[in-house]
């Protein structure tokens, strides 16, 4: 008895602190700039280094204008703000070897922190599956509002892929047509929402911050996931993509 009323304790307050952390990173968006313009250039890629910046042991987030954007790193950037306020509050502890981890550098595709998270395929969910920081699900009954999404608009993962790097903010019903409302940095206009109808998703892959001290794991894990880094050039499919997250 006593040990099953530790393991439920231990569930309830894993939940409860998901729960905060999901309120967290929808505090983190209503922080973030609005518009700008979508862009994969190579100075958009520079204005995200610069807009993280790390600096004493602390990230400021710090995006300014004209905020070119695309969708991995303005969900990153939520991402690394909600780790930031969770040290500030002292709820989380970071050594400096992991804080270092999260700077963006260029990083090839399945390199690193930032390298898994803006790979092809499922970046976010490959990277909280290798160093449990939360579940994986792809059930949209049991999303909430500040899961990130990764949205898979086609079968196609991998080097054939048409996906976005999104945090779910809801559902909602029009007219009898299902709709799912997300933030990102979004074609043409950069930061903002967007709902689109629930039938042009063709698959999505939900992850749920729960343990972001496990960020630490990252020391031991792999420089590179492999899997991650051969989509540039290989095709998978959704169903390996799954089985690759823990589904």
């Amino acid at each position: 008895m006593a040990w099953a009323l530790i393991v439920t304790l231990g569930l309830t307050m894993r939940a409860s602190f998901a729960e905060d952390c999901n309120g967290l990173i929808l505090e983190q968006i209503k922080q973030m700039p609005q518009g700008g313009r979508y862009s994969v250039s190579r100075f958009a890629k520079i204005r995200l280094q610069s807009a993280a910046h790390f600096e004493s042991g602390k990230f400021f987030i710090l995006p300014s204008a004209p905020y070119p954007s695309f969708c991995s790193g303005a969900t990153y950037l939520v991402f690394i703000r909600t780790i930031e306020t969770l040290r500030a509050r002292g709820e989380l502890y970071l050594d400096f070897a992991t804080l270092e981890q999260l700077i963006i550098r260029d990083q090839h595709d399945g390199e690193g922190i930032w390298g898994r998270w803006n790979a092809n395929g499922p970046g976010t969910a490959r990277l909280f599956r290798e160093l449990r920081l939360g579940r994986n699900f792809d059930n949209f009954s049991e999303a909430r509002p500040g899961d990130f999404m990764k949205i898979f608009w086609s079968r196609q993962v991998g080097r054939s892929e048409h996906g976005h790097s999104t945090i779910f903010l809801g559902m909602e019903n029009r007219l009898g047509v299902e709709y799912v409302r997300y933030w990102s940095s979004n074609v043409p206009s950069g930061y903002g929402e967007k709902i689109v109808p629930r039938n042009k998703i063709a698959s999505a892959i939900f992850s749920r911050l729960e343990t972001p001290a496990n960020l630490s794991r990252i020391a031991s894990a792999p420089e590179v996931d492999s899997y991650l880094a051969s989509l540039l050039r290989k095709r998978s499919s959704f169903v390996e993509a799954t089985q690759k997250c823990g589904l």
